[in-house]
């Protein structure tokens, strides 16, 4: 099986890390995620790793340097990587895509979940610092922020739209489904 490079794009608490996750134990893949070189940096310098302070970091890198800074470090994270299939989890702009399109066997698939679940999910997992006391409302209004607010937009260009509104086997047989058409 050649090489497959799924960029996983979604709103918050969509499923894109779950996808993730099940690609590493399933198909012996691996995972590159666009927020581990921003929590790099907010740990470096101390700040706590909040979503408000990610986004701040990745408005500075892509104001400063290029919009298309952090899809360059993707690119060459994935591309380095021998894994059979891998993970690009958070892609949240086509920026992030720029570079990930030239890749062999690129797909680019958008999760999708209703909002309640999603703000569900957030609240379990805690991923952020701040997550834990978010209100419906405030969550509701994190998903405009300037770093969530052209993800909605990738639908359009996706490869495949998976639905994550079911169970875990339903997910599943979705992102299985993807794999075995490139398993030729």
């Amino acid at each position: 099986m050649q090489k497959v490079v799924l960029g996983l794009a979604g709103e918050i608490a969509s499923g894109k890390g779950t996808i993730a996750k099940y690609i590493v134990e399933k198909y012996d893949g691996s995972t590159h995620r666009f927020s581990t070189m921003l929590r790099d940096v907010a740990g470096r310098m101390y700040l706590e790793e909040s979503r408000e302070n990610l986004q701040k970091i990745s408005t500075i890198f892509r104001q400063n340097f290029s919009e298309d800074i952090l899809s360059k470090v993707i690119f060459h994270d994935a591309d380095n990587d021998a894994h059979p299939v891998i993970a690009v989890d958070g892609v949240r702009r086509f920026s992030d895509i720029f570079y990930l399109r030239e890749m062999p066997n690129f797909k680019l698939v958008y999760v999708e979940a209703d909002i309640e679940k999603r703000f569900e999910r957030i609240k379990k997992r805690r991923e952020n610092t701040d997550d834990a006391g978010k209100t419906l409302e405030q969550f509701k209004k994190d998903q405009e922020q300037e770093a969530e607010a052209q993800i909605r937009a990738l639908k359009e260009g996706a490869d495949y739209v998976v639905d994550n509104n079911g169970d875990f086997t339903d997910l599943y047989a979705q992102i299985d489904n993807i794999i075995k058409s490139y398993q030729s």
